[in-house]
């Protein structure tokens, strides 16, 4: 199968579904529900984040555009279910962090673990989504609307470039957007980058209190 036939899409968020389940049902006995549930979705996230990327990351720039310019009846789906899963598991982030408190030390250690690196996984999942977005809208029609400043067109990395510096600085590095479609889809990147990167930096010192 070509890696850039749809149904590659189809395995991976399958692949991915299975090892959140099984994840899941492991922490369940032991941490609860809240825990089990957040797990699951950290290593689905996971899954799915190093998969994609080991994927694009090799592309070229012709090689780029013709795996951006697939039509992939699940894209939509996919966007929302990251989206979603995302902003649902810091509900489940705050049920979590509440159970350590009061909890053996070991256990709140477990609890507050598990809530950072899911909140850092749906970060990198939303960064990768938008990425991906990024490159299909450039490859689409009219096209372009980012420019790179470079002669060469660009390839999933320079996408990765421009949609991580987002995540991280919330704001256009030496890139220069052209058209306001984009621009609104870097609002919306940027206030969900900002929201994690709030949460993470609170899990964290959640974390660093419980155990202190």
């Amino acid at each position: 199968m070509s890696r850039f036939h749809p149904r590659r899409a189809a395995v991976r968020e399958a692949a991915a579904v299975a090892v959140g389940v099984v994840i899941g049902l492991m922490v369940a006995p032991s941490l609860g529900l809240a825990a089990a549930l957040l797990a699951g979705w950290a290593a689905l996230a996971l899954v799915d984040v190093v998969w994609v990327v080991a994927v694009i990351w090799p592309m070229n720039a012709s090689e780029t555009r013709t795996h951006a310019q697939i039509e992939d009846p699940g894209r939509r789906v996919a966007r929302l279910v990251a989206v979603v899963g995302s902003v649902a598991s810091l509900g489940a982030v705050v049920v979590v962090l509440l159970q350590t408190h009061g909890a053996a030390p070991a256990t709140s250690f477990a609890l507050a673990g598990i809530a950072v690196v899911a909140v850092a996984a749906s970060w990198a999942l939303i960064q990768v989504d938008y990425l991906l977005r990024y490159a299909r809208i450039y490859y689409g029609r009219p096209g372009g609307g980012i420019d790179f400043n470079q002669e060469e067109p660009p390839a999933y990395t320079d996408f990765a470039y421009f949609s991580l510096g987002l995540g991280m600085t919330y704001q256009v590095a030496d890139t220069n957007v052209t058209r306001g479609e984009i621009r609104r889809i870097v609002i919306a990147q940027t206030l969900l980058a900002y929201l994690f990167g709030a949460v993470i930096l609170a899990t964290v010192i959640n974390l660093v209190t419980s155990l202190g």
